[in-house]
């Protein structure tokens, strides 16, 4: 969009400086302009540069919004910097953090209350500003001759706020974002603690202050919308009386509109709307108290309550939820027995397996259990026990004490068995197909004699087992049981040498 032609710019520019000061200067030469553009501008004594933040008719509202006149005051803008411009302004900005080193090392030495917060150096390097921040008045003649003679430029003290200072150090607020007097904010106005009273906040100092050790400035942004929905919110001053007890105020909500009340020695809070709240009121000043303020609340305030029960409603919906997946579960695990019974009804029986052994007859009966004492049932069936038949009806078998057990020796000779010798029977001597003696490793005790070869008495010499015959699993494995080290496969001790 073209400018038209009898439209005259605005001849003056807002230029910003370092820790967001901004001043005005005139643009007398006419120079295109830019914003962020770095100028040199005239300053008493001397050039300074700064950039460009502001220019056309918005300068001219901002003026008008400082109160600034327009008149021959206003100094002009010499040029655009240049590159030489830029390394004199960096080298002069560089000295900047050793020189207030200095000058704090110095205010210590005299021993003023007083806190340097930055330094700024001219562009021309002719003229350095100490901005401090003080409780009292200070005397700093004394400081000024030192500084001079420390850093020999000119020197000149400025006292700003607390609210200035932390705008020119800059951070990050508890909001999250930069602090608002070091990016927009340049008016500072008071702030007391009526404005958090009003906001119905916590007089808490450590959340009410900001980095600058002073009540927030965002404290007074939402003020007057607070102000203008207080106007009909009654003034609770003395609690309110009821047949039921005297209800106390606990809590307001301005914006809906809600005052909450609670009785003294309950813990529950009950909600009133601010028409009930002010008919009330004029009853107490009557000399008249209503029945009980919680069912007045539930005649006049169905959607809050109705708000809790539907918010209880969801959570029993939640539950029931959860219990039909419980529900699912156990259908699912009842669905499993009906497929376990076809498996077990569809697996072949022992008579179809004939190649596996089976230790059953082949007529399918069950072999007689033989009673402990040796002796069998007589027509060999078997017949269950009391207890078993108590068990199968349902009844809680009655607890009869065990017979204690024989000895193993005098239980064999009841069977009649010889007694064991050691932990294994003795073995039958085979009268058919004798075995030769194998090669095999003599024990220790056998090659002390000269690998002389003792015979045992219980054991005769086999011979070669025929062709087809296979050794039995329980007998190959018989050799390796309980065998002690030292003594030969066969299992039997060897004898030791005699004397």
């Amino acid at each position: 969009m073209e400018i038209p032609v009898s439209f005259k710019e605005f001849d003056i520019v807002e230029v910003r400086f370092k820790g967001g000061r901004k001043e005005f200067f005139r643009n007398i030469n006419h120079l295109p302009l830019i914003t962020g553009d770095a100028v040199v501008v005239d300053v008493p004594n001397g050039h300074h540069i700064g950039h460009v933040s502001l220019k056309g008719e918005l300068v001219r509202l901002q003026m008008n919004k400082k109160k600034v006149q327009n008149n021959d005051e206003i100094r002009s803008i010499y040029r655009v910097a240049t590159e030489k411009d830029m390394e004199k302004f960096n080298l002069a900005r560089e000295q900047e953090p050793t020189t207030m080193y200095r000058a704090r090392a110095i205010v210590q030495e005299l021993k003023l209350k007083m806190k340097l917060s930055d330094v700024e150096y001219q562009a021309d390097k002719t003229k350095a500003t100490f901005f401090y921040s003080a409780d009292d008045r200070v005397d700093f003649r004394e400081l000024i001759k030192k500084l001079a003679e420390e850093f020999k430029v000119r020197i000149e003290m400025r006292q700003i706020s607390l609210r200035h200072e932390a705008g020119r150090l800059g951070g990050i607020g508890s909001c999250g974002r930069e602090l608002c007097c070091s990016t927009w904010l340049t008016d500072f106005k008071s702030v007391s603690t009526t404005a958090a009273r009003y906001q119905n906040l916590s007089l808490n100092p450590s959340k009410l202050s900001g980095q600058c050790g002073r009540l927030k400035c965002c404290l007074n942004y939402e003020l007057e919308t607070y102000m203008d929905a207080l106007k009909d919110i009654p003034n609770v001053n003395r609690p309110l009386q009821t047949k039921a007890g005297d209800a106390f105020l606990q809590k307001t909500d301005i914006f809906r509109r809600i005052m909450w009340f609670g009785y003294r020695g309950d813990s529950n809070w009950f909600p009133v709307p601010v028409e009930r709240v002010q008919e009330v009121l004029k009853m107490n000043a009557a000399g008249d108290m209503p029945e009980n303020l919680a069912e007045e609340v539930k005649k006049q305030l169905p959607e809050v309550v109705d708000f809790v029960e539907s918010l209880e409603g969801n959570l029993d919906r939640l539950d029931e939820q959860y219990k039909a997946k419980k529900k699912r579960n156990k259908k699912k695990g009842k669905g499993t027995a009906p497929a376990a019974e076809a498996l077990a009804t569809g697996a072949p029986t022992p008579e179809a397996r004939r190649d596996q052994p089976t230790g059953r007859p082949a007529g399918g009966e069950r072999r007689p259990r033989p009673e402990r004492n040796g002796n069998r049932p007589e027509g060999g069936e078997n017949k269950p026990r009391p207890e078993r038949e108590a068990q199968a009806k349902g009844q809680q078998p009655q607890g009869k004490p065990r017979p204690e057990r024989e000895p193993r020796a005098d239980r064999e000779q009841n069977q009649g068995r010889p007694p064991r010798e050691g932990n294994r029977p003795p073995r039958q001597e085979r009268a058919q197909n004798p075995r030769p003696p194998q090669n095999k490793p003599q024990p220790m005790a056998a090659q002390a004699l000269g690998n002389a070869t003792v015979a045992t008495p219980d054991r005769p010499e086999r011979g070669p087992r025929p062709e087809g015959e296979q050794r039995g699993r329980r007998s190959r494995n018989r050799g390796h049981r309980n065998r002690k080290p030292g003594a030969p496969e066969g299992g039997s001790p060897s004898p030791q040498p005699e004397a």
